[in-house]
């Protein structure tokens, strides 16, 4: 089994429901503690800022995934089931499939030519509990919101001078409805509200463009997840440009117990990923 599939597998396993995201922190400092020079920030209440130096010089470009999953799930639950069977990994997908592979590659980062990397792990990317069973929320869901998470990472790292080159949230699309694919999201003013400059648009295009040159397959489209907040926190007027993709390998069913998704999407993109930080065609 390759060390991304592991990783998920992991990932999905802890009932990181949405508010109690903690419960997947000391995995996930387990899993980073030998990557050299990983350091590892809360961001109240449960986001996690991770900085990882690179191997060449440059402006940091940062991943980002949620942390929280939907609770479809017996309370009180230890664990919850994960398979990996007939080329598939089956369980809470969303988004241990984006955590997993952001994990993956921050393992990689001392052996290849990659710039310094910022790791945005968020809580509360998920509206599904606030609509269906608030009861289950900490505190009946007193004092949280939907995209809360990267609201607060957005906001530390204006406060803290770490802005990065672009963002590349990784999450898992339902456009595919079954059938294996990866999606590209890279117009996140069309849905977020931001007025987008010329310079935030050109800056965008060019990423797509990028992205697109290592993986021709990448279905275009768009969608809501944290990748709107981002786009939207991150270039507030007379900032510099940062553009806010989003790249998602097919997940299938969708909001459900027992989400699917192809590993060869998840390798796909690895590799694009790899091949991209690397700067490399």
């Amino acid at each position: 089994m390759s060390e991304v599939v592991e990783l998920i597998r992991r990932v999905a396993a802890v009932p990181s429901f949405s508010s109690y995201e903690e419960r997947l922190h000391p995995l996930i400092r387990e899993i980073l503690a030998d990557v050299p020079g990983a350091q590892i920030e809360v961001v109240p209440e449960n986001n996690l800022l991770v900085s990882i130096p690179g191997t060449v010089p440059g402006p940091p470009i940062a991943m980002a995934a949620h942390l929280d999953k939907i609770d479809h799930y017996v309370e009180g639950i230890p664990a919850l089931h994960v398979d990996v069977r007939d080329g598939k990994i089956v369980g809470p997908m969303d988004d241990s499939a984006g955590l997993g592979i952001c994990l993956a590659i921050a393992r990689q980062a001392s052996k290849h030519p990659f710039p310094p990397l910022l790791l945005l792990l968020s809580e509360m990317e998920e509206s599904f509990g606030f609509e269906r069973h608030p009861q289950r929320l900490k505190n009946g869901g007193f004092g949280r919101e939907p995209g809360q998470g990267a609201e607060r990472l957005s906001r530390r790292l204006l406060a803290t001078g770490r802005t990065p080159s672009a963002v590349i949230t990784l999450d898992t699309t339902p456009l595919f409805k079954g059938i294996s694919g990866r999606a590209l999201y890279c117009a996140p003013w069309e849905l977020n509200g931001v007025e987008a400059s010329g310079e935030l648009r050109d800056a965008t295009a060019e990423l797509r463009d990028r992205l697109l040159a290592i993986d021709p397959d990448l279905l275009v489209a768009n969608n809501t997840n944290d990748y709107l907040t981002y786009g939207a926190e991150l270039n507030l007027p007379g900032r510099p440009p940062i553009p806010s993709v989003a790249l998602e390998p097919s997940i299938f069913p969708y909001h459900r117990a027992n989400e699917e998704v192809f590993v060869e999407d998840i390798l796909r993109l690895e590799q694009v990923l790899v091949t991209f930080l690397s700067g490399r065609r």
